[in-house]
Protein backbone atom coordinates (compact mmCIF):
# COMPACT_ATOMS: atom_id res chain seq x y z
CA UNK A 1 0.00 0.00 0.00
CA UNK A 2 2.63 2.26 0.65
CA UNK A 3 4.82 1.73 -2.52
CA UNK A 4 1.37 2.15 -4.51
CA UNK A 5 0.87 6.09 -2.98
CA UNK A 6 4.79 6.73 -4.13
CA UNK A 7 4.32 5.22 -7.55
CA UNK A 8 0.70 7.45 -7.59
CA UNK A 9 2.61 10.82 -6.48
CA UNK A 10 5.31 9.80 -9.29
CA UNK A 11 2.69 9.58 -12.04
CA UNK A 12 0.95 12.74 -11.43
CA UNK A 13 4.09 14.74 -10.96
CA UNK A 14 5.47 13.67 -14.42
CA UNK A 15 2.16 14.34 -15.95
CA UNK A 16 1.72 17.59 -14.85
CA UNK A 17 5.78 18.14 -15.82
CA UNK A 18 5.35 17.24 -19.27
CA UNK A 19 2.43 20.07 -19.81
CA UNK A 20 4.61 22.75 -19.74
CA UNK A 21 7.33 21.21 -22.27
CA UNK A 22 4.52 20.80 -25.07
CA UNK A 23 1.68 21.80 -26.83
CA UNK A 24 -0.22 21.30 -29.73
CA UNK A 25 1.19 24.54 -31.51
CA UNK A 26 4.41 23.56 -30.84
CA UNK A 27 5.67 26.68 -29.11
CA UNK A 28 5.80 25.19 -25.89
CA UNK A 29 9.81 25.73 -25.09
CA UNK A 30 9.83 29.46 -26.61
CA UNK A 31 11.83 32.02 -24.21
CA UNK A 32 10.23 35.02 -25.99
CA UNK A 33 7.82 37.12 -24.28
CA UNK A 34 6.99 39.62 -26.65
CA UNK A 35 6.84 40.02 -30.24
CA UNK A 36 6.69 42.74 -33.12
CA UNK A 37 5.01 42.92 -36.55
CA UNK A 38 6.48 45.84 -38.10
CA UNK A 39 4.07 47.03 -41.20
CA UNK A 40 4.76 44.97 -44.03
CA UNK A 41 4.63 47.87 -47.21
CA UNK A 42 2.85 46.84 -50.67
CA UNK A 43 5.55 46.66 -53.07
CA UNK A 44 3.96 44.61 -55.78
CA UNK A 45 4.14 45.90 -59.31
CA UNK A 46 0.42 45.48 -59.16
CA UNK A 47 -1.42 46.99 -56.05
CA UNK A 48 -4.38 46.02 -53.94
CA UNK A 49 -4.71 49.27 -51.81
CA UNK A 50 -4.65 48.04 -48.27
CA UNK A 51 -3.25 44.55 -48.27
CA UNK A 52 -0.51 45.90 -46.80
CA UNK A 53 -2.53 46.59 -43.25
CA UNK A 54 -4.61 43.16 -43.87
CA UNK A 55 -1.54 41.26 -44.05
CA UNK A 56 0.12 42.95 -40.90
CA UNK A 57 -3.18 42.43 -38.96
CA UNK A 58 -3.73 39.06 -39.75
CA UNK A 59 0.19 37.74 -38.88
CA UNK A 60 -0.43 39.44 -35.56
CA UNK A 61 -3.60 38.18 -34.79
CA UNK A 62 -2.52 34.59 -35.38
CA UNK A 63 0.44 35.00 -32.97
CA UNK A 64 -1.82 36.35 -30.21
CA UNK A 65 -4.55 33.70 -31.10
CA UNK A 66 -2.18 30.85 -31.10
CA UNK A 67 0.48 31.78 -28.48
CA UNK A 68 0.97 33.38 -24.94
CA UNK A 69 2.94 36.04 -26.33
CA UNK A 70 2.59 39.99 -25.83
CA UNK A 71 2.51 42.52 -28.63
CA UNK A 72 4.77 44.89 -28.49
CA UNK A 73 4.96 48.11 -30.82
CA UNK A 74 9.23 48.13 -30.43
CA UNK A 75 12.45 46.01 -29.10
CA UNK A 76 9.97 42.68 -28.79
CA UNK A 77 11.47 39.16 -28.61
CA UNK A 78 10.42 37.91 -31.64
CA UNK A 79 10.27 40.34 -34.55
CA UNK A 80 8.64 40.06 -38.01
CA UNK A 81 8.98 42.36 -40.86
CA UNK A 82 9.36 42.11 -44.91
CA UNK A 83 7.15 43.24 -47.77
CA UNK A 84 4.76 42.22 -50.34
CA UNK A 85 6.62 41.50 -53.38
CA UNK A 86 4.13 40.07 -55.45
CA UNK A 87 0.26 40.28 -56.47
CA UNK A 88 -0.87 38.68 -59.78
CA UNK A 89 -3.58 37.41 -61.46
CA UNK A 90 -3.00 34.97 -64.11
CA UNK A 91 -5.32 32.77 -66.72
CA UNK A 92 -4.99 29.36 -65.42
CA UNK A 93 -7.16 27.83 -68.19
CA UNK A 94 -9.04 29.01 -71.44
CA UNK A 95 -12.34 28.27 -73.07
CA UNK A 96 -12.75 27.28 -76.99
CA UNK A 97 -13.12 30.80 -77.73
CA UNK A 98 -9.47 31.92 -76.20
CA UNK A 99 -11.29 33.43 -72.83
CA UNK A 100 -10.33 32.58 -69.30
CA UNK A 101 -12.02 29.52 -67.51
CA UNK A 102 -10.35 30.08 -63.98
CA UNK A 103 -8.13 32.73 -63.14
CA UNK A 104 -5.65 32.51 -60.40
CA UNK A 105 -4.56 35.17 -57.60
CA UNK A 106 -1.32 34.84 -56.36
CA UNK A 107 0.66 36.66 -53.35
CA UNK A 108 3.80 36.28 -52.17
CA UNK A 109 5.76 37.87 -49.32
CA UNK A 110 8.98 38.31 -48.41
CA UNK A 111 9.56 38.06 -44.62
CA UNK A 112 12.93 38.43 -41.88
CA UNK A 113 12.76 36.91 -38.53
CA UNK A 114 14.31 37.60 -36.03
CA UNK A 115 14.39 35.56 -32.63
CA UNK A 116 16.32 37.62 -30.07
CA UNK A 117 16.73 34.71 -27.52
CA UNK A 118 17.92 31.97 -30.10
CA UNK A 119 19.60 34.06 -32.99
CA UNK A 120 19.86 30.97 -34.93
CA UNK A 121 16.26 31.06 -35.27
CA UNK A 122 16.84 33.84 -37.71
CA UNK A 123 15.38 33.42 -41.25
CA UNK A 124 14.29 35.07 -44.68
CA UNK A 125 12.05 33.38 -46.55
CA UNK A 126 9.19 34.18 -49.17
CA UNK A 127 5.78 32.91 -48.36
CA UNK A 128 3.78 32.54 -51.29
CA UNK A 129 0.14 31.32 -51.59
CA UNK A 130 -3.05 31.23 -54.46
CA UNK A 131 -6.72 31.30 -54.76
CA UNK A 132 -8.66 30.18 -57.62
CA UNK A 133 -11.37 32.07 -58.98
CA UNK A 134 -14.05 31.70 -62.65
CA UNK A 135 -12.86 33.42 -65.43
CA UNK A 136 -16.52 34.83 -65.90
CA UNK A 137 -15.73 37.03 -62.18
CA UNK A 138 -13.68 40.03 -61.49
CA UNK A 139 -11.64 39.99 -58.90
CA UNK A 140 -13.93 42.46 -56.78
CA UNK A 141 -15.76 42.48 -53.77
CA UNK A 142 -16.89 38.79 -52.47
CA UNK A 143 -14.45 37.45 -54.52
CA UNK A 144 -11.45 39.53 -53.71
CA UNK A 145 -12.39 39.38 -50.22
CA UNK A 146 -12.12 35.39 -50.16
CA UNK A 147 -9.30 35.18 -52.23
CA UNK A 148 -7.26 37.69 -49.94
CA UNK A 149 -8.45 35.88 -46.84
CA UNK A 150 -7.99 32.54 -47.74
CA UNK A 151 -4.17 33.35 -48.97
CA UNK A 152 -3.34 35.22 -45.92
CA UNK A 153 -4.72 32.81 -43.94
CA UNK A 154 -2.68 30.10 -45.64
CA UNK A 155 0.91 32.43 -45.84
CA UNK A 156 0.35 33.49 -41.92
CA UNK A 157 0.30 30.16 -40.58
CA UNK A 158 2.86 29.02 -42.82
CA UNK A 159 5.09 31.83 -41.35
CA UNK A 160 3.98 30.50 -38.28
CA UNK A 161 5.15 27.18 -38.00
CA UNK A 162 8.28 28.15 -39.62
CA UNK A 163 9.01 30.54 -37.02
CA UNK A 164 7.68 29.23 -34.04
CA UNK A 165 5.95 25.75 -34.79
CA UNK A 166 8.86 24.01 -35.46
CA UNK A 167 7.27 21.24 -37.41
Amino acid sequence: MKNLKYILILVIATTFSGCSVYNFTGTGTIDAKTFQVNFFQNNADLIEPGIDRQFTLALQDLIMNQTNLNLVSNSGDLMYEGEIVDYRITPMTATADQQAAQNRLTIRINVRFSNRKKETDDFEKTFEFYYDFPGTSLPTGSVLNAAITTIFERITQDIFNESLAKW
